[in-house]
């Protein structure tokens, strides 16, 4: 990267902590802080529902299934789209009527607090531990196209480019920062302008990577065989159909997902949150996936995990490519930055406040928060450092999803619907799910340990033909077959249905909060500011001028559109 794009990259983060500490006088409450006080417009947390979980896998895990297998990378993420709207259709707005601040207070309620003790111990130590391999891999990533000169400070010997470790640690602190200041706010705004930034900067990349390649024609000719169709190797339709359905559990019930559908006002903002969440999945992915899908007839050897920053880096002038990785890695981070945000809530209403300090005021609360966020903070840090090269972090993805949400989620969704499972079933389900998935996963793969014994050499035989659609029914099929059995063999109401229906009746009685305007004031200022930065790079770097200077115009229309969006919203 030159001197220029650097400093764009630093500037745009600085802002992003800026963006943060607008939030920092405003979160006085535990509310505002975890639940943005209801206060969310539908169209924020739809947007930041989309970043969090599009920026966690583009770049490094769908843009390489991309550049490997071309529209297989688009089928995949339109089959999360199909799933949201069954969300949005029968759990976001369910979730929004029950009157509770977080997932985690739900299942107290519902199931009593020994599961939500299991799952905040269990997610805001190992869950957060190992999503610090995807800092490290997006460290990686970036390091890769920084040269650095030799016996620089910030150089790793060995590569001779930006030191990983302190990439790591950078991005570390920057997720700890925008999280510790402003909370479920800063997250929600940070994510929206990412996602402002990348698309626009993808509608520039796409046509300059056709201009590299020749054309639409040039590109297609160049593509391998069966590059354009949405199945290829191991993801079949059998595993597009069960990526689906883990998605509609995981977008339904995960904590992150979920407090996307609390922090609005009312019910019907919750759907509309999940259905923009899911018309953005039915319609970006074929853009958003072109540029890793053209730079293969452009580069056929590349690494795939490295295609997508590496097909932005071929194209993007000075300037923009600082501005673009500085959008890809905050945006990577958004994941991060979602997951500290819920779990530092919950620890600190139900260890905190529930255990210690069961007196503890509104303010104190948030001090406890942002202590939580920091600690916790730490643990993705030390993931990121601890945690050697991942190998196939492709596969380390899908697999950690396909076995874990099943067992994880599904009885938290179930017990939305069902009056009588109970704590017991939950229980079973979840020690009995995981279990049976990592048994199926190592157990049954080439010289697992049950695969030879005798009886299991038929079973093993069957899930080797393909791992990526075993690891999908090992996953939802023993959850949904004890749910069932919990369901026919119960007769009597769970005490905890009782406690919710409650809730959600005193909810009921209580007027909706009115959805803020300041998110669309601080996303025109942040756009218009952008814009105003684009515009010196294009004065600064008059060659470059014929990409930038559109870039601007498209930025400076969308802050003109938001200023009076917001004008229109305050009147």
């Amino acid at each position: 990267m030159s001197s220029l794009d650097l400093t764009v990259l630093v500037l745009y983060l600085l802002g992003l902590v800026a963006m943060g500490a607008v939030f920092l006088r405003r979160v006085k409450t535990s509310g505002q802080m975890f639940a943005a006080g209801g206060e969310s417009p539908w169209w924020v947390s739809g947007v930041s529902a989309f970043m969090t979980l599009f920026s966690a896998g583009t770049f490094v895990v769908w843009g390489g299934i991309a550049y490997r297998h071309g529209l297989v990378g688009v089928s995949i993420l339109f089959t999360i789209g199909v799933a949201t709207l069954f969300v949005g259709w029968l759990l976001a707005g369910r979730w929004r009527s029950l009157g509770v601040e977080s997932a985690a207070e739900f299942l107290r309620l519902r199931f009593g607090p020994s599961l939500v003790q299991f799952y905040t111990w269990l997610q805001g130590t190992l869950g957060l531990f190992t999503l610090g391999g995807g800092l490290y891999a997006l460290a990686v990533i970036i390091c890769a196209i920084v040269p650095l000169p030799e016996g620089h400070l910030l150089a790793d010997p060995a590569t001779g480019r930006l030191s990983v470790t302190v990439v790591t640690l950078a991005l570390g602190s920057l997720v700890i920062l925008i999280t510790l200041g402003g909370g479920l706010w800063a997250v929600l705004m940070t994510d929206v302008l990412q996602f402002i930034i990348l698309s626009a900067a993808v509608v520039v990349v796409v046509p300059l990577l056709f201009l590299k390649i020749g054309g639409p024609t040039a590109f297609v000719a160049n593509s391998p065989e069966g590059f354009f169709s949405p199945t290829a190797a191991e993801f079949t339709w059998w595993f597009l159909a069960g990526w689906c359905l883990v998605h509609f559990f995981k977008l339904g019930g995960e904590w992150a997902f979920v407090q996307r559908y609390l922090c609005v006002p009312s019910r019907r903002d919750a759907r509309k949150a999940a259905w923009l969440f899911a018309v953005l999945f039915l319609v970006s992915p074929f853009f958003w996936m072109l540029p890793p899908m053209i730079y293969r007839g452009i580069v056929p050897d590349a690494n795939h995990e490295q295609a997508y920053i590496l097909a932005c880096r071929l194209v993007l002038p000075a300037g923009m490519m600082g501005l673009m990785i500085a959008a890809m890695s905050s945006a990577t981070a958004s994941t991060l930055t979602t997951q500290l945000n819920v779990y530092a809530a919950a620890m600190t209403r139900e260890v905190y406040q529930r255990y210690l300090r069961p007196l503890a005021t509104e303010a104190e609360l948030v001090w406890a928060g942002r202590a939580f966020t920091f600690l916790l903070g730490g643990v993705v840090l030390a993931g990121a450092l601890l945690i050697p090269r991942l190998g196939d972090y492709t596969g380390y993805i899908i697999a950690f999803t396909t076995l874990l949400t099943g067992p994880l989620v599904l009885p938290t969704i179930w017990g939305l619907f069902s009056r009588r499972i109970g704590l017991g079933a939950v229980w079973t389900t979840t020690v009995v799910g995981v279990c049976a998935g990592l048994a199926a996963k190592f157990g049954l793969a080439p010289g697992g340990f049950l695969a030879d014994l005798p009886g299991f050499g038929g079973l093993a035989a069957l899930a080797q033909i393909n791992p990526r659609v075993t690891d999908l029914v090992a996953g939802l099929v023993p959850p949904l077959l004890l749910l069932g059995a919990a369901e026919l063999l119960a007769r009597d109401e769970a005490p905890g249905w009782k406690r919710v229906a409650e809730r959600r009746a005193q909810e009921s009685a209580r007027s909706a909060p009115r959805a803020s305007t300041l998110p669309i004031k601080l996303c025109g200022f942040s756009v218009g500011a952008l814009a105003a930065l684009m515009a010196g790079l294009a004065a600064l770097a008059p060659q470059d001028a014929r990409v930038l200077a559109p870039f601007t115009v498209l930025l400076a229309l969308l802050a003109a559109t938001l200023f009076w969006a917001a004008r229109r919203a305050a009147a």
